[in-house]
C-alpha cells in the first residue's frame, strides 16, 4: 500500500464510530452507518470482516483497511459496550429449509447460514483451490478443495466434486463454481459443527421437493414409462408380398392356367398325390417359420419411434447431458453409431438412462 493510499484511508477512517465489546474485539460502523464490521486481534495483527480487507490482505500482508485504522487511531470515537450476556454462536432459523420427501420432512441449511454462523464463531480466512478442472477426458467433472481457518488457528479442509450427473441442469455449464461452493459448504459445516446437509450440496432440487399433497413435483420415471408403453403398442404393418415380375395376374393368364390343368390326367398315382401334398405343406411350414423369425427380429429391425427419441432427449436434458455426450454413451454401450439405433436398443437405452438418473 502506497503512502498516498494510506493517507486516503486514514482520512476516511476519521469520524467512523467504533464500539469495543471485549479485549481486542471491536465493531466499526460503515461510512453510511448501515452496517458494522468486526475488527479483532492484538495491536500487532488485526483483521477485519470487510470485503476490502479480505480481497487485499493476501497480496499485501501489511494492509490495513479504514476500519482497522479507525480502531488503531481511536480519534476519540471508541465507545465501550458492556455485554451483559455472553451469547453463544447460534444458527438462525431463517437459514434452515424444510423439504418434504415421501412421508418424512428433512431439514437443510443454506450456505448463507453457515457463513453467518462462521463469522459468529470467528473465521479468519477461507481459501478455495481447484484440484481438477472439468474436461472431456474426465467427463466434465470438477473437484475443488476448501480450507477454513478460525481466529484460534484451527484448520478445516474439505473436498467436493461436481459433474453433469450430480448437478441441476440449470448450472451444468458452471461445474467449477458448483464444486467450489460445495467444498466451502462442507468445510464450514465442519468448522461450525453443523450436521445438516447444505442445500447447495444437492444435485437436482426438483427431485427432492414435493408439493402440499405429498406428490413429487417431477416424476421422470413415470413419464418415460408412459411413453415406452405407447411405443410397445405401435405395431409395424406386415411387409407387402412381392408380386410376380410380369405384374398382376390377368384374366387371360388365369384362363390358360385352368385349361392346362384340365389337360392333365385325373387319375394320378397315389405316390404323386402324396408327394404333391407334402410339397404343398412344405411352403406353408416355411412360411410359418419365416413369419416367426420376422416377428422375433422385428423389434431389432424397425427404427425407434418418435416417443422413444423424445424420451431419450428428455432424460438427457434432465441429467444435464448434451448431444455429444449422449452419442458417446450410446456408442460405448452398443458399439455402433447412434444414427443406427433401433427400437429394441432405444427401449434398453431409456431404461439405462432411467437407472443413471
Amino acid at each position: 500500500m502506497t503512502t498516498k493510499e494510506q493517507v486516503q484511508r486514514e482520512s476516511k477512517s476519521n469520524g467512523l464510530r467504533v464500539f469495543k465489546t471485549a479485549d481486542d474485539q471491536y465493531y466499526v460502523e460503515s461510512s453510511e452507518g448501515k452496517i458494522a464490521y468486526r475488527v479483532s486481534g492484538s495491536k500487532g495483527s488485526k483483521s477485519c470482516s470487510c470485503g476490502d480487507y479480505t480481497n487485499k490482505i493476501e497480496k499485501d500482508p501489511s494492509f490495513q483497511c479504514k476500519h482497522i485504522l479507525a480502531v488503531i487511531n481511536g480519534n476519540g470515537n471508541i465507545r465501550n459496550i458492556e455485554v451483559t450476556q455472553n451469547q453463544s454462536p447460534k444458527l438462525d432459523d431463517r437459514f434452515i429449509i424444510e423439504i418434504k420427501r415421501k412421508d418424512t420432512v428433512k431439514e437443510f441449511v443454506l450456505y448463507a447460514g453457515l457463513l453467518d454462523l462462521a463469522h459468529q464463531k470467528g473465521i479468519r480466512k477461507m481459501l478455495v483451490e481447484a484440484i481438477q478442472y472439468p474436461t472431456k477426458d474426465n467427463k466434465q467433472e470438477a473437484i475443488c478443495k476448501a480450507t477454513v481457518e478460525s481466529n484460534d488457528g484451527e484448520i478445516f479442509t474439505e473436498l467436493a466434486d461436481a459433474n453433469p450427473l450430480n448437478v441441476n441442469r440449470m448450472v451444468v455449464e458452471h461445474m467449477l463454481r458448483v464444486a467450489a461452493t460445495r467444498a466451502k459448504a462442507r468445510a464450514l459445516r465442519d468448522f461450525t459443527n453443523i450436521g445438516m446437509t447444505c442445500l447447495e450440496e444437492l444435485g437436482d432440487l426438483d427431485e427432492a421437493m414435493e408439493d402440499e399433497s405429498g406428490k413429487s413435483k417431477t416424476r421422470p420415471r413415470r413419464e418415460v414409462k408412459t411413453e415406452t408403453v405407447n411405443t410397445e403398442k405401435k405395431i409395424q404393418a406386415p411387409p407387402k408380398q412381392e408380386q410376380p415380375k410380369g405384374g398382376s395376374v390377368t384374366d387371360d393368364q388365369r384362363t390358360k392356367a385352368n385349361q392346362q390343368a384340365k389337360k392333365e390326367p385325373v387319375n394320378a398315382p397315389a405316390a404323386a398325390v402324396k408327394s404333391s401334398d407334402a410339397g404343398a405343406k412344405a411352403p406353408a411350414e416355411k412360411k410359418n417359420d419365416k413369419k416367426a423369425t420376422d416377428t422375433k427380429g422385428e423389434e431389432g429391425k424397425i427404427k425407434p419411434s418418435e416417443a422413444q427419441i423424445k424420451a431419450i432427449e428428455k432424460l438427457a436434458e434432465r441429467r444435464g447431458i448434451n448431444g455429444e455426450q449422449i452419442v458417446k454413451i450410446f456408442t460405448d454401450k452398443y458399439k455402433k453409431p447412434y444414427e443406427q439405433i433401433n427400437a429394441s436398443e432405444a427401449k434398453e437405452f431409456i431404461r439405462h438412462l432411467q437407472q443413471a438418473a
